[in-house]
C-alpha cells in the first residue's frame, strides 16, 4: 500500500514538472509577439518622421519656384525701366543756296538758286557739290555733272574733296576754268569754309583736265 503511494506521488511529481516544462515555450512566444507589437507600433512613427523631411522639402520647393517666380517679374518690371531710348536723328534743315553753271555755249558762269536738305556741315557741302551736278534747266549747263564725288572731308576750315574723273568729264580750257570758278563760288558761299584742297583719285594732280594749274589748295581771292 505505501509503495503504490509512492509511486503515485513520484508520479504526480512528474506530471507536474512535465506540466511545468510544457508551459516555458507558450511564455516565449508572447513576450516575442509583445516585443513585435511595440516594433510594429514604433515603425509608423518612424516612417512619420522619414515622410516629414519630404514634405518639407516639397514646401521648400514650392517656396523657391515662387520665388523664382517673382525675382523673374522683379527682373523683367526692372528690365522694362532701363530700357535704353531710341536714339533720334538730327531733324533735316533746308537751305537755299547759290550754285553756278554755264550756258550751252560756255561763254560765262550764270548763278541759280537751290534749295538743299542736311542733317550737318559736311552733309551741307556735300549736297551743295550735288546741286553743281544738275541744274533741272537746259539753258544752265553743269560743268561738275560727270565728275564722280568720292569723298567729302571738313576740317579746321577746310573742304577735301576727292574726285574721279571720266574721259567723258574733262572739258577744254574754258570749260575747265568755269569749272573750278563754279566749284570756289558755290564753296565759299559758306563764310566757314577758307580753303578747298581738290584730290584726283586720292592724289594732288598739276592740273584738273590738263589745261589749267591747280593749285593746293584753293583759296579765297
Amino acid at each position: 500500500m505505501n509503495r503504490k503511494l509512492w509511486c503515485a506521488g513520484i508520479l504526480a511529481l512528474a506530471m507536474i514538472v512535465s506540466a511545468g516544462c510544457g508551459q516555458k515555450p507558450t511564455t516565449a512566444p508572447e513576450k516575442e509577439q509583445q516585443e513585435t507589437v511595440a516594433g510594429e507600433q514604433q515603425q509608423p512613427a518612424a516612417g512619420g518622421s522619414e515622410h516629414e523631411p519630404g514634405h518639407d522639402a516639397e514646401v521648400n520647393q514650392d517656396n523657391g519656384n515662387t520665388t523664382g517666380e517673382q525675382g523673374t517679374k522683379d527682373n523683367s518690371s526692372k528690365g522694362g525701366g532701363t530700357t535704353a531710348p531710341t536714339k533720334q536723328e538730327p531733324a533735316a534743315k533746308k537751305e537755299m543756296i547759290d550754285v553756278y553753271y554755264t550756258d550751252p555755249q560756255e561763254l560765262e558762269l550764270k548763278k541759280s538758286q537751290k534749295e538743299i536738305s542736311y542733317q550737318d556741315e559736311v552733309g551741307k557741302y556735300a549736297e551743295a557739290y550735288k546741286a553743281l551736278q544738275s541744274s533741272g534747266k537746259s539753258e544752265l549747263v553743269p560743268l561738275w555733272g560727270k565728275v564722280e564725288l568720292k569723298k567729302l572731308e571738313f576740317k579746321n576750315g577746310e573742304i577735301t574733296i576727292d574726285v574721279h574723273m571720266p574721259d567723258e568729264a574733262r572739258l577744254g580750257a574754258g570749260g575747265e576754268q568755269f569749272a573750278l570758278d563754279a566749284l570756289t563760288q558755290t564753296m565759299f558761299q559758306f563764310d566757314e569754309v577758307k580753303s578747298v584742297e581738290l584730290l584726283v583719285d586720292g592724289a594732288k594732280v598739276e592740273s584738273l583736265m590738263g589745261h589749267v594749274d591747280l593749285e593746293h589748295p584753293l583759296t579765297r581771292h
